[in-house]
């Protein structure tokens, strides 16, 4: 898969789950990251598009940052983009550790 055109792209967005709130279908799954949409991108699902941020311990409302990666779901119609706030790189591992709360339930691959 190719994301050049993804990759390095600043990006502006709404946070719609705060890092430490509930999923809203499902209770017992709280946002260990804040998770957002990118403000007037719309994805292969129709709806924007679905980000998820790393660079605070702060629950968020707005955010501005870097696409550093992107999370191929191989079992649905929308990827998510990794921000970074900093627009610095974050760890493959930790990327991979921090959404596996929710992409756990995904057969999915990141791409850098």
């Amino acid at each position: 898969m190719d994301y050049s055109h993804i990759i390095g792209k600043k990006v502006k967005g709404t946070v719609d789950r705060a890092l430490g709130t509930a999923h809203p279908r499902n209770p017992r799954m709280i946002y260990p990251i804040n998770y957002g949409y990118v403000d007037g991108v719309f994805a292969g699902d129709g709806a924007e598009q679905d980000v998820y941020l790393f660079g605070t311990d702060k629950a968020l409302k707005n955010f501005e940052g870097k696409v550093i990666a992107v999370w191929h779901r191989f079992d649905d119609v929308e990827d998510k983009w990794i921000v970074s706030l900093s627009g610095e790189d974050i760890a493959e591992e930790k990327i991979l550790g921090d959404i596996s709360f929710q992409e756990q339930f995904f057969y999915g691959k990141l791409y850098k």
